[in-house]
């Protein structure tokens, strides 16, 4: 294995039922950062990091967008790899028996590239991280994933519901608590 084919884990993606009221509850928690909302083709959702390692959290759109999991699956959906080839990368998960799900495995500048591992978990290979996630911190070589902070006003009013229910929760477990 060379170099510019290994990988490194930037990005673990949970489907869950409300990605707004999730993210409340790792941000509090765990001290998460969001760093942007997502209301793409296939998902909605919130990207959260630790400064390393992006977080996303989804909720899939159809079945088709789910990508075999289903719409109510609630869990791990998929792992991102950074790394320097995506093409050098896919073609050596395709060659050690993975298979080609989704994305241009032949475009080295393309978003992503999923494949499904030996076992059927889902993982992407990507040459430029998620938003949050940084290549190889604390290195010369480090690179940071542009982080656009970007929040969507389309969702102002679910993501101030998730803030207010999860005050709430709090405030409950404070009194149960006494």
């Amino acid at each position: 294995m060379t170099a510019k084919s290994k990988g490194k884990i930037r990005h673990f993606a949970f489907s869950v039922a409300d990605p707004w009221e999730t993210a409340e509850f790792y941000k509090d928690v765990m001290g998460l950062e969001e760093v942007s909302e997502l209301d793409g083709p296939l998902a909605e959702g919130i990207f959260l990091t630790d400064g390393v390692v992006n977080l996303a959290l989804l909720h899939f759109k159809d079945e088709e967008a789910s990508q075999g999991f289903g719409t109510q699956y609630v869990g791990l959906h998929h792992i991102g790899f950074w790394v320097d080839d995506v093409v050098q990368s896919s073609k050596q998960a395709v060659e050690a028996g993975a298979k080609w799900m989704m994305g241009d495995p032949e475009n080295p500048h393309g978003y992503e590239v999923k494949h499904w591992d030996l076992s059927g978990i889902v993982f992407d290979v990507a040459a430029h991280g998620w938003a949050g996630a940084q290549f190889n911190p604390g290195q010369p070589d480090n690179q940071i994933h542009p982080n656009p902070h970007r929040r969507l006003a389309k969702f102002d009013a679910r993501r101030e519901a998730a803030q207010k229910a999860h005050a709430a929760r709090k405030a409950a477990a404070l009194v149960a608590a006494e």
